[in-house]
């Protein structure tokens, strides 16, 4: 019988609370109130990078979350103790966070240096060239539509339309200052990167502690349902997150560098509290 240990069991208690709140509170913002907002925004708050490991877009991503926790936690508590996994949880998490939220503002930048240079000198092949390279109007990174275009009054349709009417008149000032308007506009960078929520940074932070402290253990994989030793996973997984996190697939909702970001933090953290044999087969 699987037995939670008093951090796990608080820890999934939490993420379950949010997770109805959400449901329940979904009309007046919750979960966007919770969730990580990109650095720079107007949405943007500092606690955020806390509050978003606790929330989730949906039933499949706090479920699959809350496995990895329930299944791999109570080992690593029961290694290091309430304090210290608990410490480690926090720490992977928030870690997990600034890094996803620090590389998406340096992407952020290379957005607002394209409109500048757009406003400055606007043709339609460089307006054109602007929505092809920052906006493909997906979902957010938790899952969750995000409709601030729309609310602005923008489409996705009209965006494309006032591309095609500005290449056939590139004289009209119109059109050219409707398509300034849109460039200008801040909600770009909510809509071009997106929300992010999700305790996935901590729960790979604990996988990648799992894999350095227990490497030969074999965990039983859900999807195929084959055991394999706790060192590939952590390889096979890292390798998946590091290329998807910097690979451009806009098809892709999920936040890979988050993932990357707790393996990372949870890697020094190991190094750093690492002493004497605490390796175990």
């Amino acid at each position: 019988m699987l037995r939670l240990t008093p951090v796990v069991r608080n820890l999934l208690v939490i993420n379950i609370v949010v997770f109805i709140l959400q449901k329940l509170l979904g009309n007046l913002y919750f979960t966007e109130l919770v969730s990580l907002w990109p650095i720079g925004s107007e949405n943007w708050k500092p606690y955020q990078f806390f509050s978003y490991m606790f929330a989730h877009g949906d039933f499949g991503h706090i479920l699959f979350n809350m496995i990895g926790l329930i299944f791999l936690g109570p080992m690593l508590e029961h290694f290091w103790g309430p304090k210290r996994f608990l410490t480690f949880y926090l720490v992977t998490g928030i870690g997990a966070g600034v890094l996803y939220g620090g590389i998406e503002y340096v992407k952020n930048k290379r957005v607002e240096r394209a409109a500048d240079q757009f406003v400055s000198q606007p043709t339609p092949q460089k307006y054109l060239e602007f929505v092809n390279d920052f906006l493909d109007f997906r979902e957010s990174k938790s899952g969750i539509p995000y409709d601030a275009l729309f609310r602005r009054g923008y489409s996705q349709q009209g965006v494309l339309d006032l591309a095609d009417k500005y290449e056939g008149n590139p004289e009209n000032d119109f059109l050219e200052q409707q398509a300034i308007q849109v460039v200008k506009d801040k909600n770009w960078l909510e809509q071009n990167l997106g929300l992010m929520l999700g305790a996935s940074g901590a729960i790979y932070g604990i996988l990648m502690a799992f894999g350095l402290l227990f490497p030969n253990t074999e965990l039983m994989l859900i999807f195929p349902p084959i055991p394999v030793k706790a060192k590939y996973l952590v390889l096979v997984l890292g390798g998946i997150a590091l290329y998807s996190g910097f690979s451009s697939n806009p098809e892709d909702n999920t936040a890979h560098l988050a993932h990357l970001g707790g393996m990372i933090f949870a890697f020094i953290m190991i190094k750093i509290w690492q002493q004497g044999r605490d390796r175990f087969y």
